[in-house]
């Protein structure tokens, strides 16, 4: 059994809890281990907090946010519609502890175990995706259900 869902959501501070609260809903439902919901739901706020704050384009004031659960893995992805990446963010980029931008990047790479960050081809924006390995409660729902 695998669980899948995606969120279309306003460009507003707003739908950053909301995307937050319901992966952790589902991860609690499917019986993932709190520390790694804990860590999805962590880099999940940076990538929305990106979304919302650079994300605008031309087209619409939205972003998309689609999570997959499936045995093993959770697959997280972001979009929005603004100018995208100027260039690919540096896997070695180290921010200044006193920075008051840029952390958000990195910490999404601290938390997750493959992260990719990639302009939309042909569509303008960005895409912010990142999966991680899954450690599962003992009699897990999304476990036994396989």
């Amino acid at each position: 059994m695998s669980i899948w869902w995606s969120l279309h959501l306003r460009r507003d501070a707003a739908s950053v809890p909301l995307a937050r609260r319901l992966l952790l809903g589902t991860m609690e439902t499917a019986g993932v281990d709190p520390d790694v919901s804990y860590d999805l739901s962590v880099a999940l706020t940076e990538a929305c907090a990106n979304a919302v704050e650079h994300g605008g384009g031309r087209s619409s004031g939205a972003f998309r946010v689609t999570a997959y659960l499936d045995g093993e893995k959770c697959r997280i992805e972001v979009t929005d519609s603004g100018p995208g990446f100027a260039r690919a963010p540096s896997r070695t980029a180290r921010v200044a502890d006193d920075a008051e931008h840029g952390r958000g990047l990195c910490l999404i790479r601290e938390l997750a175990d493959h992260v990719h960050f990639a302009n939309r081809p042909g569509l303008g924006g960005a895409v912010v995706s990142f999966d991680k390995i899954l450690k599962w409660r003992d009699n897990a729902p999304l476990m036994t259900a396989s």
